[in-house]
């Protein structure tokens, strides 16, 4: 149980450098990082720098890792959504034990058979659902568990992604464009689909979508805006999406480290009037939806709706959860979570809060997954098996918002195994009396 584990790292950008190097660098007992792949050559350096690897350990790319002989016990892929497949296919042939990022995969073929390989393998693959490591959300299945307030009937939960973080992320940065990494609702709110699954304790039967990227649009860019921030518009000073204010100028809790390594103000500034977080949030390529509802229909009759909006002034979540003896209202941000019986008693608990981001999640995966490792354990909270079924969610939703068409997940997930062309539509009312 205290042998220290060796693992290399696919994917040296802000997750595999910040959330799991920095694991490694408080705790160089547990674990020790022993290669790096990775194609930018200042992440991948930098990485290597700061977790002492020689150079003939540093690599280009995950196939150039892969092509060498097994160099551990470990293996993190924190790479980009379309490069985790492949590689995860070829480190469980190779006996790499996994930690990989989500998703699993853009395309949920390559998800249900990244799966099965894992089961086949014997090999541990944990998906980083971090939010089923969270202590709050431990907290909130404990109390749904031992059914305080009765049977679990409804749920409203809303996932509210910050403004600075939406336009960051989605509309200038890495997840912006669908068709060069995933949709919204798998990329994003993954987290959320897997925790109402794990909530709930039951198999989502049918689902249902709507949403549009409304707003990031170039047609409701301001009279006087620019191309970029940087190019004279007439609108930046005013405009609380400027490149200059949420990147420049240093602030706490700012999004500045995304656009440069280099926290100098000549770099930041350089990387602005250059790079992809120097444009207007209403002249980019991209196309992912800026907010979305998904209802869902669970095998024990309950029933979720479920809200991603990009427009928030924090990033938390927030729930209501109600039951047969009384309803759960949490708002993660506050870590409070409260019970308000239907007999008129009310109480407030404020769950215990652990290092790291996601709320401990980042910590507290890294942990288990050595756990793991060190123990042969192969049942992980963020399995492959469990977090294939919620990707299926996420996968059916964007289908149904696509559509339009409410989707029965069972026959959706089999006509992805078999090809076939039904897309596990419900029928409307004028097929069913045709």
């Amino acid at each position: 149980m205290n042998r220290k584990i060796q693992a290399a790292l696919v994917g040296a950008g802000k997750r595999g450098r910040n959330a799991y190097g920095t694991y490694a660098l408080q705790r160089p007992h547990e674990i020790e990082f022993i290669a790096v792949a990775e194609p930018d050559t200042e992440k991948r350096e930098l990485f290597a720098k700061q977790h002492g690897i020689p150079p003939e350990r540093q690599f280009a790319s995950w196939k150039e890792l892969l092509a060498q002989p097994k160099l551990c016990e470990a293996l993190l892929i924190c790479t980009m959504d379309r490069e985790h497949y492949a590689p995860a296919m070829l480190a469980l042939d190779i006996g790499y034990h996994i930690l990989l990022e989500k998703p699993m995969s853009h395309d949920p073929l390559e998800t249900l058979s990244l799966a099965d390989k894992a089961e086949q393998s014997g090999r541990i693959l944990s998906v980083c659902h971090t939010m089923r490591y969270n202590p709050y959300y431990h907290e909130l299945k404990r109390l749904l568990d031992s059914k305080v307030i009765g049977e679990l009937i409804s749920i409203q939960w809303a996932e509210h992604v910050y403004y600075e973080h939406y336009v960051t992320s989605f509309v200038r940065g890495n997840w912006r464009n669908a068709g060069e990494s995933s949709p919204m609702i798998l990329q994003k709110s993954c987290h959320d689909l897997d925790l109402l699954q794990w909530l709930i304790g039951s198999s989502c039967i049918s689902v249902s979508s709507f949403g549009k990227l409304t707003y990031f649009r170039k047609e409701n860019a301001p009279v006087g805006s620019t191309e970029r921030c940087t190019d004279g518009c007439a609108v930046e000073t005013t405009c609380p999406y400027s490149a200059i204010r949420n990147y420049y100028h240093t602030k706490q809790g700012g999004w500045y480290n995304a656009v440069s390594l280099q926290p100098s103000l000549e770099a930041r500034l350089k990387a602005i009037q250059e790079g992809p977080y120097g444009r207007c949030v209403f002249h980019c390529d991209n196309d992912v939806v800026d907010h979305q509802v998904v209802n869902l229909l669970f095998e024990n009759d309950v029933t979720v709706s479920f809200t991603m909006t990009g427009f928030a002034s924090e990033g938390t979540r927030s729930f209501k959860l109600m039951g047969t003896l009384g309803e759960i209202r949490g708002y993660r941000k506050k870590n409070e979570i409260t019970l308000n019986y239907y007999n008129g008693k009310q109480e407030t608990i404020f769950p215990e809060k652990v290092e790291g981001g996601h709320g401990g999640g980042d910590f507290l995966i890294m942990r288990d997954f050595l756990i793991q490792i060190r123990t042969g354990n192969l049942i992980s909270k963020s399995g492959a098996a469990v977090s294939a079924q919620s990707h299926m969610i996420a996968f059916a939703a964007e289908h149904s918002r696509v559509t339009g068409h409410t989707v029965k997940l069972s026959d959706y997930a089999h006509s992805i195994r078999s090809g076939r062309p039904d897309d596990g539509r419900e029928p409307n009312r004028e097929e069913v009396r045709v």
